[in-house]
């Protein structure tokens, strides 16, 4: 295997075989490899799909790609070719872990499904993502994020009101179903800690996105009010949205009576706090049409980071509106570090530091996305060892399907 420095992050020991592709599993097993886990990415003769998905690039290579695959080890597989077949099974007979998010059901005809797995890995934590379940109906669905973003109603909340529905900047249900198939799979490492038996966890972005639309979609399902389009505002706050200063708009939050009172102190106007038509949330909510422009004629006054600093001071939230760029340099001039180089030389790779921090077992940055293969002949050496040969410093050395279900 590659000399890589010696792994020490708490899931250190653990073998994941990833059978995904694009976003929402590559996401979760980059999390679980920057986490210490030996991940395996398993790739079609023609690369995962993302590998294309260009512009923008770095040194010719997608940046989608770079995003969501460092600390991995590449092996391209044609599941087709017998000799390659029984590499992936083999791979998924040693794996604590396997991540998939094929088609619900397309991986049964080379014995690739968890039934099959399971027959010679019981222990084996089995994680499915799909787009709306593995149920008839759903099962027959193509599950991509902005046909849920459509269809789960999160476009009929994003845009101006009266205006045409919009999907958010990123593919967010597919980054969620990426976090909650993580929760779902250290859940099912626990449990088998305690049980000694794998089992399969599945996640839908559908499932993912409703869960996700938290206040709204509780509106609809606790309320019986359906939530439509409000641009920047929010339906149960105010101010909690974008408000313009002499140079440009600044988000302000006054998430509660105290803070809005501090903020009307800090912007010359106090008597606002007591006003009986703004004096507690419900009713600065209903009589927003009238609050908000006595608060911008008091913005106006002043630049947005003007009154940023000020209003921070005073210990209300608020922001401006960056570009990523922005956003990034904003983290760095905080001390948080936001941009981690993975790799060397000509293969150092700038990424984005994983968000989680640990007093003792630390994420860990081992290796640069790979390259289509990188590490296929090693991999194929590895398992076609008899266990016997195998060394305690490779992958799953210590992890086979009798050691687990022992």
């Amino acid at each position: 295997m590659p000399d890589t420095p010696a792994v020490q992050g708490p899931l250190a020991g653990l073998l994941v075989a990833d059978f995904s592709r694009i976003l929402a599993g590559p996401y979760a097993t980059m999390l679980l490899a920057d986490l210490g886990a030996e991940v395996v990415k398993v790739e079609a003769p023609a690369g995962d799909d993302t590998r294309s998905w260009q512009p923008p690039v770095r040194d010719g290579i997608s940046t989608y790609y770079l995003a969501v695959n460092r600390n991995k080890r590449s092996i391209a597989l044609d599941l087709t070719d017998p000799g390659d077949l029984a590499t992936a099974q083999e791979l998924a007979r040693r794996a604590d872990v396997l991540v998939e998010n094929f088609k619900p059901g397309g991986l049964a005809r080379f014995g690739l499904d968890y039934d099959s797995v399971a027959v010679g890995n019981p222990g084996v934590v089995y994680a499915s993502i799909s787009g709306f379940g593995s149920g008839p109906k759903g099962a027959a669905l193509p599950g991509y994020d902005l046909i849920v973003q459509a269809i789960s109603g999160l476009m009929s909340l994003t845009g101006d009101p009266g205006g045409e529905p919009y999907r958010a900047g990123i593919s967010v249900f597919d980054v969620m179903a990426g976090m909650h198939a993580t929760i779902g799979v250290l859940s099912a490492l626990n449990s088998r800690h305690q049980t000694g038996r794998g089992q399969h966890v599945e996640v839908n972005l559908l499932s993912s996105a409703l869960s996700g639309l938290v206040n709204q979609s509780s509106a609809y399902v606790a309320g019986g009010v359906v939530p439509l389009r409000m641009g920047n505002s929010h339906p149960s706050l105010f101010p909690y949205e974008p408000l313009p200063c002499s140079d440009g708009e600044l988000i302000i939050t006054a998430g509660n009576n105290g803070q809005f009172r501090k903020l009307v102190e800090v912007l010359g106007v106090p008597e606002l706090a007591d006003d009986p038509r703004f004096d507690r949330n419900e009713k600065r909510t209903a009589n927003r049409e009238e609050l908000r422009p006595l608060l911008v004629g008091r913005l106006r006054t002043r630049t947005r980071m003007e009154w940023f600093r000020d209003i921070i001071d005073a210990g209300v939230p608020c922001g401006p509106i960056n570009t990523v760029d922005g956003g990034v340099a904003f983290a760095e001039d905080i001390g948080l570090d936001p941009v981690v180089t993975v790799g060397s030389g000509a293969n150092a790779v700038p990424t984005v530091r994983n968000p989680i921090t640990f007093s003792e077992t630390p994420a860990e940055y081992r290796l640069p996305p790979p390259s289509l293969d990188e590490h296929g002949a090693d991999l194929r050496r590895w398992l076609d060892a008899p266990p016997e040969h195998r060394t305690d410093d490779e992958p799953g050395a210590r992890r086979t399907g009798e050691e687990r279900s022992a």
